[in-house]
């Protein structure tokens, strides 16, 4: 099984090292989706073209959603080819 694949903002991290999921594209991801987070809910996490996958969990000193990702574990995807373009 897949995990649900959300972008998110590498540059956004708390003190501890979490990516905060607050960011427009992961909003975004999510409405699309249908998603709603929840603790321990694993995703796959994007930008550009890097990816990771992390655990969510809600940071409740800042009260918003975060991801605990593996910072050494975050890996390069090869882009996306549109088929059919000239």
């Amino acid at each position: 099984m897949s995990l649900s694949r959300v972008f998110v903002d590498f540059h956004n991290a708390d003190e501890h090292g979490r990516l905060r999921l607050n960011c427009i594209g992961t909003i975004e991801d999510l409405a699309r989706q249908q998603a709603e987070l929840e603790n321990g809910q694993k995703l796959t996490l994007y930008s550009e073209d890097l990816e990771v996958d992390g655990v969510v969990q809600f940071s409740e000193d800042e009260k918003v959603w975060v991801a605990t990702i593996e910072w050494d574990r975050i890996r390069q995807v090869e882009e996306l080819v549109v088929q059919g373009q000239n």
